[in-house]
């Protein structure tokens, strides 16, 4: 059973950075592609970024140059790096698990980008 806790969310000023943190538990990580979904009331749910186990990253057009995705496989935990952040980014973001067999999505966390 894997089990995701995403932390790092909040309220920031336009122009401001947080680092969203999706912790894993469970087996599994270093094989998984790690990735970051977000999601605002009636819209689909998007991808913002996503690395692989082997780093490769990929990432939204409307995010690239301002968010960094990055993963520590000893602490089983990937970040979202989110600099100069606007009130578009303000959303649900998701930490999603993906192996070759199974998938599994956080329970969210609320990132709202207002002065």
């Amino acid at each position: 059973q894997v089990q995701l806790v995403e932390s790092g969310g909040g309220l920031v000023q336009p122009g401001g950075s947080l680092r969203l943190s999706c912790a894993v538990s469970g087996s599994g990580f270093r094989f998984a592609t790690m990735g970051w979904y977000r999601r605002n009331p009636g819209k689909e749910r998007e991808l913002v970024a996503e690395i692989t186990s082997g780093g490769s990253t990929n990432y939204a057009n409307s995010v690239k140059d301002r968010f960094t995705i990055s993963r520590d496989n000893a602490k089983n935990t990937v970040y979202l790096q989110m600099n100069s952040l606007k009130p578009e980014d303000t959303a649900v973001y998701y930490c999603r698990f993906q192996s070759f067999v199974y998938l599994y999505w956080g329970q969210g966390t609320q990132v709202t980008v207002s002065s």
